[in-house]
């Protein structure tokens, strides 16, 4: 058994998954013109959690040029890892495939730059998943917002609905062309809105909800997406439309102009 082996072997076995595992790319590709999925499979996904669909984990990403020996000894002793929150997109127990899907940024970004050149064999680190972030489907009607970083989560949000789930589902892309096929129920009324430029303010998914006929009845909500989007809209659905905050998921992903870390220091000043 070779070192890599070993460490691999040592991090699955470790109790209740305490440390990460060292997760194997089986194919990586463009989805969509400016979204790329990444597919992982291999034996360190043995007892991945199921029902996980839209979680949030972390990705730790090797240096350029690192062999996954080295990695996978950093991995393992607790080195400090470039770190980046992701979604789970989704999770077969049956053929043991992990999907991650990456807006394409170019090489603007580690993680947008892994993932631009990701190939099978290749590797990274992944910690987590927590819980998906939309587990009741009892409301009357579903409003499902999201801009390309939180299409994952919208996407399986929809997908674990009832299939007579009823409601409003808005997709916000770079291009007509990002549009993606996602198993939505019928009853879904579902609206792809083009924004070409997101390193720019977008109004369109709160200028959609101001001119929308409000359903009747109890509402849930799955919104995410750029901070200063979210903000305008948490006021809207939770001041203006006086949705209970206990129906309403609704989170800030990203904000323009800020890496993740600058992000996570301006949320948790209250951003």
């Amino acid at each position: 058994m070779n070192v890599i082996s070993k460490l691999q072997r040592g991090l699955r076995n470790r109790p209740q998954r305490s440390g990460p595992r060292l997760l194997t790319v089986k194919d990586a590709f463009h989805l969509t013109p400016n979204m790329i999925r990444v597919i992982f499979s291999g034996p360190e996904l043995e007892g991945f959690p199921t029902g996980c669909d839209g979680g949030n984990c972390k990705l730790l990403l090797p240096s350029p040029g690192e062999t996954k020996e080295d990695f996978a000894t950093r991995l393992a002793t607790g080195h400090k890892l470039v770190k980046r929150t992701y979604t789970v997109r989704s999770f077969d127990a049956q053929t043991g495939e992990l999907i991650i899907d990456f807006v394409d940024h170019g090489d603007n970004g580690p993680a947008s730059q892994w993932a631009n050149h990701a190939k099978s064999g290749d590797f990274l680190g992944f910690a987590g998943p927590s819980g998906p972030k939309v587990t009741n489907f009892d409301a009357d009607w579903f409003l499902v917002a999201a801009d390309p970083s939180a299409i994952p989560v919208a996407a399986a949000t929809l997908e674990a609905m009832p299939n007579n789930a009823k409601g409003i589902a808005i997709f916000e892309v770079t291009s007509i062309e990002d549009k993606q096929c996602i198993d939505i129920p019928e009853g879904i009324d579902v609206h792809w809105l083009v924004h070409p430029d997101p390193s720019k303010p977008s109004q369109a998914q709160y200028e959609f909800l101001q001119n929308l006929d409000w359903p009747s009845g109890r509402v849930e909500t799955c919104v995410a997406g750029e901070s200063g989007v979210i903000r305008q809209l948490r006021d809207f659905l939770n001041n203006e439309m006086q949705v209970p905050r206990k129906d309403t998921y609704i989170s800030g992903y990203w904000k323009i102009g800020l890496v993740e870390d600058e992000h996570q220091k301006f949320k948790r000043a209250g951003g």
